[in-house]
Parts: C-alpha cells; sequence; structure tokens
C-alpha cells in the first residue's frame, strides 16, 4: 500500500515539471514571434552589432600597436613631404658624361698626332716616301682608326689563301705604331717566304736572320718593329742591298711590285 502511494507522488512530479517546461517553452517561442512581428527591436540591433564586432578584424596591440602607429606616421609624412630635387643629380652625371667624352676625344687627337709625327720622322730620316719607286702615298692624316681599317682591307685581300691570311690588321697596327708604310712587311713576306708558305724557321715569312716566333701575330710585329729601326720608312735600293746583299735588284724589283698591287 505504501509503494502503491509513493509511485503515485512521482508520477504526479514527473508531471508538474512537464507542465513547468511546457508553459517556459511557449514563452520563449511567443517572444521570438513578438520579436519577428515588431520590426528593428534591440535584441535584433544586438545581434547585428555583435555579427559586425564579429567579422572585423581585432584591433592591434601592444607592441603591434606601435608597429601600426609608426607606418601609419611614415606614410603620411611620406605623403606630405615634397619631391626631390633631382636636376642636380642628373646635371652631375650629364658633366662627368661629356668631361669623359672630352678626355676620350682629345686622347684621340692626341694619338693620332703621333702616328702622324712617327711616319713623318721615318720618311724624313730616310729621305723617302716611295714616291720615287712609283708607291702612290700613305695618307697618315686620317687618323688611326680610318688608317688601320683601309690598309686592313687592303692587305687581307693581298695575302687571301696564304698562312698570313687574316693578318691585315696586325699589319696595319704594327704600321701604325712604327711610322712606316704598311705595305712594306706584307710585300717582303711574298718575296721571301710566298706569304708565309714556305718559311725556313717557325713564323719566320721574312727570310728575318735567325729568329722564329711562336706565331704570326707576335713574328708580324717584331718584322714591322725591325724595318723601322733598322730599315726606315718604305722600300729603296738602300734599304734592298741591306736587307738582301746577294740578290739586290731582284730582291727590290720583286718586293716593289707587290706593294704596288696592295
Amino acid at each position: 500500500m505504501a509503494s502503491t502511494t509513493k509511485q503515485r507522488k512521482r508520477v504526479a512530479a514527473g508531471s508538474i515539471a512537464g507542465a513547468v517546461a511546457a508553459v517556459a517553452l511557449v514563452g520563449v517561442i511567443g517572444l521570438n514571434v513578438a520579436s519577428a512581428n515588431s520590426g528593428s527591436t534591440q535584441a535584433d540591433r544586438f545581434g547585428i552589432e555583435m555579427a559586425a564586432l564579429s567579422s572585423a578584424s581585432p584591433a592591434p596591440s601592444g607592441a603591434f600597436a606601435a608597429e601600426a602607429a609608426d607606418a601609419s606616421y611614415g606614410a603620411s609624412t611620406l605623403s606630405q613631404s615634397s619631391p626631390r630635387n633631382i636636376a642636380a643629380g642628373v646635371s652631375a652625371i650629364e658633366e662627368e658624361e661629356n668631361a669623359a667624352a672630352e678626355a676620350e676625344r682629345q686622347a684621340k687627337a692626341a694619338e693620332d698626332a703621333a702616328g702622324l709625327n712617327r711616319a713623318r720622322n721615318a720618311m724624313s730620316a730616310q729621305g723617302s716616301t716611295g714616291a720615287s719607286a712609283g708607291l702612290s702615298e700613305v695618307d697618315w692624316t686620317v687618323g688611326h682608326d680610318a688608317f688601320v681599317e683601309e690598309w686592313s682591307e687592303r692587305i687581307d685581300a693581298f695575302l687571301a689563301g696564304s698562312p698570313l691570311a687574316g693578318q691585315g690588321e696586325n699589319f696595319a697596327e704594327a704600321a701604325w705604331d712604327n711610322g712606316i708604310d704598311p705595305r712594306w712587311s706584307p710585300a717582303i713576306s711574298k718575296t721571301e717566304s710566298s706569304r708565309g708558305a714556305i718559311c725556313f724557321l717557325p713564323y719566320n715569312a721574312w727570310g728575318w736572320g735567325a729568329s722564329s716566333w711562336d706565331s704570326f701575330d707576335e713574328s708580324v710585329k717584331a718584322h714591322v718593329a725591325g724595318l723601322a729601326k733598322g730599315y726606315g720608312y718604305t722600300l729603296s735600293k738602300g734599304a734592298a742591298a741591306k736587307y738582301c746583299p746577294p740578290n739586290t735588284d731582284h730582291w727590290y724589283a720583286s718586293t716593289l711590285a707587290s706593294m704596288k698591287s696592295i
């Protein structure tokens, strides 16, 4: 009997608790419905503000906040600064370039004058320009670049197909540096070795004493310098007699013919 009474009490308590929960649920639903029907309410605004706050980036704090402030200040300062005046720097660069160009021009003029003087001195020392032998005059007044360009082409044409082929510029540069007729050394190579085809010593295409070299680049320079030092500006009967005493006339005639063909 007592057991039955306790059971009834538990059932009644459960019913009461369920009724309370139902009432509470109805109240919540009613509140939400009222909010939806009443337009913009405080609850709605609160929800919108919270959503906005949650989507925004968190504000920097501590050291990060300080760095952000410094960057902002620097950007503001740069935006407020006036543009730098670079005209002075540009002018200085132009002056340097002009000075360098002028120095190069003066050096070139000095080089051209030196080459012309070397040739004149060599002609004066020998007392000959080549005209007496029927050779055309060499124009030294054109300057180094034009001189080398002209005589490189002419000498290369003369040496084409030979072991000395392609040495035209080397001959022309050496002639300019030593102030002698640029045709003389190439012509002797034809008389002495058929333009380097029959060298009695390595790279000695001129029957030049007992000398030998490691390349035509070296021997061309050495031979032209040797002519300038020991034989004068250009071919002459006296130079032929000194260069080839046993057969002077033939040597002279052969070398002159080659010089005329260059």
